[in-house]
């Protein structure tokens, strides 16, 4: 008799038990010869040599697959238990244009031919600005690209970060730490965030510095390689800031920029560094440039017809 204790990090004791436990039946009905003790995030199992070995798999293979896809039903753990490690392997039965599986199944894919352009430029080239007004979906993508390569094992860390423009010198005046100042003007970054990787997973994530959320200022004097980097609001970064941002950039890192240079909230006799860089890197090779219009905004019907209103201002 053999035991061995299995520590659960990539995925919350609630999704491999299931509600009420019936998942964790259903693995002690499946592996009968092997006795399973689940304690919160620790699970102690023990039996002869072979039958842990493939308890292990099976488990790796659920893990694996919860990871993948955000999601572990009755059904789908019944299905991975039983079925060859190709069930999760078979990409004939996945949707292409799937970029990321969020939470609750949520398919998180391109939706208009700019998003699809801005996926497709991301394949092709490292540094990628994306222009637009707001509600197209610019961040979202951005983070679901960073998301995706992640999970892929293409980059080690995720790196966002915008203009704390709108703090000004008010920053020192709000409570708490750093952090908590800085947190509401990295809302959006979170939220997305939040759509595409379950919160404690998020949460761990941070605290280990794999994904790092920043105000702009704090990228001076690092090299961001081997990440998937994205400036977010760029429109208010001053050309001085953007330009020491861009050249931040390491060895195999992608770089977004996102911005909508209809509302730059720099005082009057600052240049924003967005248009700047665009008017100076959009004819470069190796750089591309995605313009989002009026036709990709996704939020509610009537933000299309403001964001028209005000363009004739």
């Amino acid at each position: 008799m053999i035991e061995k204790l299995i520590y659960l990090e990539d995925i919350e004791p609630i999704h491999l038990y299931g509600v009420n436990n019936s998942k964790f039946k259903l693995l002690q009905n499946t592996f009968p010869k092997i006795k399973m003790v689940a304690r919160g995030h620790e699970l102690k199992i023990s039996g002869e040599k072979n039958e842990l070995i493939l308890f292990q798999e099976k488990l790796d293979l659920v893990i694996d697959y919860f990871i993948r896809f955000n999601s572990l039903t009755d059904r789908e753990l019944e299905q991975l238990i039983a079925e060859e490690k190709t069930f999760l392997q078979d990409e004939k039965n996945l949707p292409d244009d799937v970029l990321v599986f969020g939470n609750n199944g949520v398919l998180i894919k391109a939706k208009t031919a700019n998003q699809k352009h801005l996926v497709e430029a991301v394949a092709k080239t490292d540094l990628i600005f994306t222009i637009g007004p707001a509600g197209t979906g610019k961040t979202y993508m951005a983070i679901a690209l960073a998301v995706r390569a992640l999970k892929n094992k293409e980059v080690k860390k995720i790196i966002l970060t915008r203009p704390a423009v709108e703090a000004g010198e008010q920053l020192g005046f709000l409570p708490g730490d750093l952090k908590e100042k800085l947190d509401p003007y990295m809302q959006p970054i979170y939220d997305a965030l939040q759509d595409m990787i379950p919160s404690r997973k998020l949460m761990e994530l941070i605290d280990e510095k794999v994904i790092q959320i920043a105000p702009l200022a704090f990228m001076r004097g690092r090299t961001l390689g081997n990440a998937f980097v994205i400036c977010d609001e760029a429109q208010n970064a001053t050309a001085s800031q953007l330009k020491m941002f861009l050249t931040r950039m390491g060895q195999n890192a992608k770089f977004i920029i996102t911005g909508d240079i209809t509302q730059i909230d720099l005082p009057s006799k600052k240049v924003s560094g967005l248009v700047q860089a665009l008017n100076l890197l959009s004819d470069i090779e190796g750089v591309s440039v995605i313009e989002f219009n009026t036709k990709d905004i996704l939020r509610h019907s009537l933000v299309k017809k403001i964001v028209e209103a005000y363009a004739n201002v």
